[in-house]
């Protein structure tokens, strides 16, 4: 299983920007794909999470009404939409799979509490600079 993302690049403040995360040879259906990023100097920050049956998403609040998360389980693809972009957004974008076997939508939020290695999968990270 390989996770590949794909967008964010150099985007003025206020501008908008979506990142997809597309998994291959990857069979599950029950799964949450969650978004993290790390600014320089600065530790992993958990940003959203998506959960591909039944679409619950979560956001933390420095990007709540400005993040739209989805998964597309047919094309095995996750995203990440970010509107209304500001300089502390400028971040290495990161997305990571962990595979539900049971359990409630209340997990979400605990998700982005947890360390890298506990994820089933892990993208490589797509830089974002929002620029003054």
């Amino acid at each position: 299983v390989q996770l590949v993302e794909s967008g964010g690049g150099l985007v003025p403040a206020g501008g908008s920007l979506r990142l997809s995360c597309a998994a291959s040879g990857f069979n599950f259906d029950d799964y949450a794909v969650a978004w993290f990023r790390q600014a320089p100097g600065k530790e992993r920050e958990g940003v959203s999470v998506v959960r591909s049956r039944g679409g619950s998403t979560y956001y933390v609040d420095s990007v709540q009404g400005r993040a739209i998360t989805s998964s597309d389980n047919a094309k095995k693809v996750a995203y990440l939409q970010l509107n209304s972009l500001k300089p502390e957004d400028t971040a290495v974008y990161y997305c990571a799979v962990l595979i539900f076997f049971g359990g409630g939508d209340f997990m979400l939020p605990s998700i982005l509490s947890r360390s890298p290695d506990e994820f089933d999968y892990y993208g490589q990270g797509r830089q974002v600079i929002v620029s003054p």
